[in-house]
């Protein structure tokens, strides 16, 4: 009698053996944080009426609605890239303020380092974003009016600390008054933002810097 060959045995049935469960939906695909980025470069280049959703959308390679859900609408949008650009300037600038420098010195160095911020850019130099907002969107806006209305005043005290501090040391004439200083200190910064914008040279942007600051400490 032929007996019949036997096939390997059958693995046995694994009823208890976990099954890995199925991914759900897409991985994010985008970074918030650099999109964010993206986002601001473009408005500070553009600004908020010349920049489209179709705009936003290719330079942060999200679609409308992954810009939406992530951000909300283009004016929340700007408003979220306004407090980048604040806290990212407040980050370079607010640290030379709080260092101790002989005055000159320090307004040496803050003014360069705004020049720096406004001379940036792939596209040529795109100034301030405070001094771009306030002459468009805070004028019919007012929480963005309220926005750039602090960051103005946020630089006047701080410059007003620095020359009361000045001023303590004997770096000041006596009569000099630290507020009136100020705002000629941010009169300067302002103005040096809108002409860089324009395309002013480093060097013309400079040299009314100097000038300011032989005024502002009484060089001349």
């Amino acid at each position: 009698m032929v007996q019949k060959k036997k096939g390997p045995p059958e693995a046995p049935e694994k009823a208890d053996e976990p099954v890995e469960p199925k991914r759900r939906g897409r991985p994010r695909a985008y970074e918030p944080d650099v999109a964010l980025g993206k986002a601001l470069d473009l408005f500070r280049t553009t600004g908020f009426a010349a920049t489209s959703l179709d705009d936003l959308s290719a330079a942060t390679g999200m679609n409308r609605p992954s810009l939406y859900g992530a951000f909300g609408d283009k004016r929340e949008l700007y408003i979220k890239s306004y407090q980048r650009y604040r806290d990212n300037a407040r980050a370079v600038i607010g640290d030379i303020f709080r260092h101790d420098w002989p005055v000159r010195e320090r307004l040496e160095r803050i003014y360069a380092a705004a020049l720096d911020i406004y001379l940036s850019g792939a596209d040529g130099p795109r100034g301030c974003f405070t001094v771009m907002t306030a002459g468009s969107e805070a004028i019919a806006d007012p929480d963005i009016r309220a926005m750039v209305q602090n960051a103005l005043t946020e630089l006047d005290k701080a410059f007003a600390r620095c020359f009361r501090l000045a001023k303590e040391k004997g770096e000041l004439p006596e009569g000099a008054d630290p507020v009136v200083l100020a705002q000629l200190a941010s009169a300067t910064i302002h103005s040096i933002a809108i002409r860089a914008r324009a395309r002013a040279p480093r060097k013309e942007l400079e040299a009314i810097v100097a000038g300011a600051i032989d005024v502002i400490t009484g060089a001349r």
